[in-house]
């Protein structure tokens, strides 16, 4: 009915693209010349707008309180966000991407200096890996690569490993909550750079990686172990501790990143109660519950089980039914 896509709207005004990575020219109906999101905020007692126009073959704009961003860059983390959803099932089963990925979206809400690394680490990764394609050998402009890349690299490294070391106790504290169990819950962040001989990696690297035509060394090949007890959860998990461990692993991101600013973080809860049982639901309300979250946008194909959900929490709220992409308040 479209309940997910209205959690993805808001999550787009926070991150400048979609939690589905749903491609620009889709967010457009066909017979459309564009498309337009737009989001009124409380911001510490002000009025903040966003907006976002995406036209077709034209650079996406984004908006605050009608002044136009120059970098998109400059937008993360105003609006920090949390979502969980049953697509964070892929940290654990999907590729080492996904993984990186979640570590970015933390670390780049709070950190400038971390995200403006990463983008740039990126753009050099594509300069080095054209060279590669295009069998240059020139060694004095791969030498000068491969320091930036070296420089870069070792503050995203440093970045990643403080911030996992940071989450990994609350991680625990939630996932035992949640299940009542004493089990121990484990992030284990692997990186080549740990080694410290990243740059002289990279230069014995070459000829190897000509061949091959992208480069094997550095941070855009770190991985992030997850581990139940003291195996992969990937490997031993039921449905239902693969799912408390993520929606564990995802409240441990929203008080790590609300211990960062003034601001609390928006929280996306879109069905992420379907196949738990009802002793860990009503751990996840009350939880939920607590102070230290803020506005919370939750989504659920069960009212009787939503009605008994939010009645729980003692808070005030708003119930919208979404049918055929539109909204109205059912209360």
């Amino acid at each position: 009915m479209g309940k997910t896509n209205l959690l993805d709207a808001i999550y787009y005004l926070s991150f400048c693209k979609s939690h589905l990575h749903t491609q620009e020219n889709q967010l457009i109906y066909h017979n459309a010349d564009f498309c337009m999101i737009q989001g009124e905020y409380d911001y510490d007692g002000r009025k903040e707008e966003i907006s976002c126009v995406v036209r077709r073959g034209q650079r996406k704009q984004f908006k605050r309180n009608q002044k136009a961003y120059d970098k998109l860059s400059e937008h993360i983390g105003l609006l920090p966000l949390v979502m969980i959803s049953p697509a964070d099932s892929e940290l654990i089963h999907g590729g080492s991407e996904e993984r990186r990925r979640f570590m970015d979206v933390i670390i780049s809400q709070y950190d400038k200096s971390y995200l403006h690394a990463l983008i740039g680490y990126n753009k050099v990764l594509m300069q080095r890996n054209q060279m590669l394609r295009d069998q240059n050998k020139d060694t004095s402009l791969y030498e000068i690569l491969e320091m930036q890349m070296d420089t870069l690299g070792k503050c995203i490294f440093e970045g990643r490993s403080r911030m996992i070391q940071s989450l990994i106790a609350s991680f625990n504290m939630f996932y035992n909550k949640i299940c009542s169990s004493s089990e121990t819950v484990n992030l284990n962040y692997i990186s080549q750079l740990s080694e410290n001989q990243f740059i002289q990696r990279l230069a014995t690297g070459r000829e190897r990686e000509m061949l091959i035509g992208h480069t094997l060394t550095g941070v855009h090949r770190d991985d992030l172990e997850m581990t139940l007890g003291d195996r992969l959860i990937r490997q031993t998990g039921s449905q239902g501790q693969n799912k408390t461990f993520l929606i564990a692993l995802k409240l441990a991101q929203y008080g790590f990143l609300a211990n960062q600013g003034k601001t609390k973080p928006l929280l996306l809860l879109d069905d992420i109660f379907d196949k738990l049982d009802a002793e860990r639901v009503e751990q996840i309300v009350e939880l939920v519950s607590d102070e230290q979250f803020g506005q919370i946008f939750m989504t659920d194909t069960n009212r009787k089980y939503l009605d008994q959900i939010v009645s729980a929490i003692h808070q005030d709220y708003a119930l919208f039914k979404v049918e055929k992409g539109g909204t109205s308040n059912d209360n």
